[in-house]
């Protein structure tokens, strides 16, 4: 009878380092189809206030463990049909959690190659070496003379002893004990050694900090790993991993020599084979897989925080915004929207190509800030930027003028959604929009593009491409969830993200909200097709329509608790929509009044939080931010100079700081903080508006170094 492979949620929760029953109501909930958003949001009381960070943790586990069993029952197919299956096997495969551990189990048992080991085995030498292993006092060149066989290929003394030799080095490379021993011996006393290629003499490669170097295994940095092995990967580095030989073979030597004699000699010499021609390579495969996975998910970590704090960036708000895509030679790419980021109007003008075209451009502006009420001008970041700014500030106008980071505006210009949005408008006006619309509301437009695009991230492209889209998802997903979308204007590509909408399904809401009209409450969301209870219960919180039938689906309030909000309503005498948006309700409501076994404290008081405040917004008020207007341009600058700028990217080592002159600085992380800094992201992250000191400039390279340490 097959064995079944559960999932341990015991195993799970020691690892997790969170309670046993957390942990199994998370599986249970997960089990039932219920997304990361809504667990974390709409099942406080089952999971005992999880946030959606250990939610994800236990999904992740409980991921790992459906691959390891997966890769456990073929294995014990594999078993079962050589016929070596026992009971103590199959009680080994049951009881491992480690997937290394399950391939050492297996690696006797695999199908047999063609080794030194097994054409010695062929030659009839298994039980030499087996003599031999027991290193008993006995001749080991009498002992081999039995077993020259010229027919079989053991033409001397030595082509015996060597045959035995290899075959104890795989006994000996196979070994679990011997296996776990180097294994941790790599972990402890490892070194990662990068060394330049005899070929590679270019001392002005990127590479050149990696020419000669050697680190510890116990205190690697991702971005280094990353570096060396995208170096090896271009043939300019050698990249190994090895601990010191004399104590890898102590090791080994402790655990096989039990003699002194000849025999001994025979097996310390299968040792030395063994670790440098099997074991080594073996285990030095597995720790360089595991140290590229581990930077690599710390990369990813850092890329995902910084495009969370991209897509939570406080938006403007519903105000109508001129937008200009700066140009010097081909001119100024300028839009008007909508507070809703519906495009109004467009035109090209031509600023910065002499007095009468600057002129026009004035006329033009002006006149277009007055047609159509525009509340706030944002201006692309890229070349020109500065210019244009100048420009603009020479109008004298009573508007705010707000730069806007545009990376990735080109690539949403020539996407499909750009196309279909906008499918006879010139490709650099539609960057115009987009720039226009990131400062009316970040989240909505930055979701239309490929995180990848946004401009921030540490060594993303060396790094798993669909752990990396994976991760990025879920990112733009607890986002979106976090915020709220409101049902009756989202695009497409929003709705997507809401938690238990797939693609499909959001196209088909749009379609629906396009034939029949804005949604007036969210129960009508049922009516669209594929939308059932499941989904429902998993979207409808997440989705807000303003001025409904109800003015519940306004908040973040879940129709599941509808009743309860009313009842709170009708004790304490006020209407529900009265009542809505009141200060200081906690005061008039007793919350121990509406416990129950389903309803806990925690949901009494989201609702309650959502009455005084429904469907707030979680994001930072926004405010403008300036450059210092004297400095435009690389040259402007000197070291101790003082300056205003905006935090870009945040990785591992540092900051980047963009501080007006197309050229970001960098604030290594020593240079964060007087004190320690254990990680950059304690400190900063992107898009806050920081003071710098320049500290250092090298124009060759257009190097910037920063300092916020006063």
């Amino acid at each position: 009878m097959k064995p079944k492979f559960d999932i341990d949620l015991f195993e799970i929760s020691k690892f997790v380092k969170i309670d046993h029953s957390r942990v199994k109501a998370v599986g249970r909930l997960l089990a039932d189809g219920c997304t990361l958003p809504f667990i974390a949001r709409y099942r406080k009381e089952a999971t005992g206030g999880l946030d959606e960070i250990d939610i994800e943790k236990i999904q992740e586990e409980i991921l790992q463990h459906q691959r390891l069993n997966k890769r456990k029952l073929t294995i014990y197919r594999s078993l079962v049909k050589m016929g070596v299956m026992t009971q103590l096997l199959e009680d080994s495969l049951i009881s491992i959690y480690s997937l290394s551990r399950l391939e050492d189990l297996y690696l006797p048992y695999k199908p047999i190659r063609r080794t030194r080991a097994f054409i010695a085995k062929s030659k009839g030498l298994e039980s030499l070496a087996a003599l031999l292993w027991e290193q008993g006092n006995i001749s080991e060149e009498l002992a081999a003379l039995q077993y020259i066989n010229v027919e079989l290929g053991v033409e001397s003394i030595g082509d015996a002893l060597s045959g035995a030799r290899d075959i104890m080095a795989e006994w000996i490379s196979q070994n679990q004990i011997a296996r776990d021993s180097i294994r941790d011996l790599y972990w402890r006393q490892g070194i990662l050694s990068s060394r330049v290629n005899p070929s590679m003499n270019d001392t002005e490669s990127k590479y050149r900090d990696y020419f000669n170097w050697d680190e510890p295994l116990s205190n690697l940095a991702s971005h280094r790993v990353l570096a060396m092995f995208r170096g090896a990967n271009e043939k300019c580095l050698s990249v190994g991993i090895a601990p010191p030989l004399d104590q890898a073979l102590s090791r080994l030597n402790s655990i096989f020599v039990n003699g002194y004699g000849r025999a001994t000699e025979q097996v310390v010499e299968s040792i030395q084979d063994a670790y440098k021609r099997l074991l080594r390579p073996s285990i030095e495969s597995e720790v360089r897989s595991t140290i590229k996975q581990n930077a690599e998910k710390t990369s990813i970590e850092v890329f995902s925080k910084n495009v969370e704090q991209l897509l939570l960036a406080p938006p403007l708000g519903n105000k109508s915004v001129m937008a200009i895509d700066p140009g010097l030679r081909t001119g100024c790419k300028l839009v008007c929207l909508s507070e809703h980021g519906q495009l109004l109007h467009y035109d090209t003008i031509f600023p910065l190509s002499g007095k009468t075209e600057a002129s026009t451009a004035s006329s033009t502006l002006l006149s277009l800030l007055t047609t159509y009420s525009i509340d706030a001008i944002a201006v692309g970041n890229g070349t020109g930027s500065r210019e244009t700014e100048g420009f603009l500030k020479d109008l004298d106008i009573d508007v705010p003028v707000i730069s806007v980071n545009e990376s990735g505006a080109s690539v949403y210009s020539a996407s499909p959604v750009a196309r279909s949005e906008f499918p006879d408008l010139d490709i650099t006006l539609r960057s115009a929009v987009s720039i226009g619309r990131r400062l009316i509301d970040p989240l909505s437009e930055l979701v239309k593009i490929d995180p990848r695009s946004i401009g921030v991230g540490q060594y993303q492209h060396e790094v798993d491409q669909s752990a990396l889209s994976k991760r990025l998802e879920e990112v733009v997903g607890s986002c979106v969830n976090k915020v709220g979308v409101d049902l009756n204007t989202a695009s497409e590509n929003l709705l997507s993200y809401v938690s238990g909408v797939s693609v499909a399904l959001a196209r088909d809401i749009v379609d629906h909200r396009d034939k029949y009209g804005p949604f007036r409450s969210r129960n009508e969301l049922k009516l669209v097709t594929g939308i059932g209870s499941k989904i429902f219960e998993q979207s409808a919180g997440f989705l807000r329509i303003k001025d409904g039938i109800d003015p519940l689906d306004a908040s973040a309030v879940h129709p599941e608790s509808y009743e309860l909000a009313g009842q709170m309503a009708d004790d304490v005498g006020i209407p529900l929509r009265e009542l809505i948006g009141t200060s200081e309700i906690n005061k008039l409501i007793d919350s121990k009044k509406y416990l129950s076994d389903g309803i806990g404290l925690s949901t009494v008081a989201d609702i309650i939080k959502e009455l005084e405040q429904p469907g707030r917004d979680p994001r930072e008020s926004f405010r403008a931010f300036k450059f210092d207007s004297d400095i435009n341009e690389f040259s402007d600058l000197s070291v101790g100079m003082r300056l205003p700028g905006v935090v870009t990217n945040v990785t591992n080592f540092g900051a980047f700081v963009d501080i007006g002159v197309h050229q970001d600085g960098l604030v290594h992380i020593s240079e964060l903080s007087k004190g320690f800094v254990s990680s950059p992201f304690n400190i900063v992250r992107p898009d806050q508006e920081v003071w710098v000191d320049i500290i250092g400039l090298d124009p060759g390279r257009r190097r910037i170094s920063l300092s916020m340490k006063t």
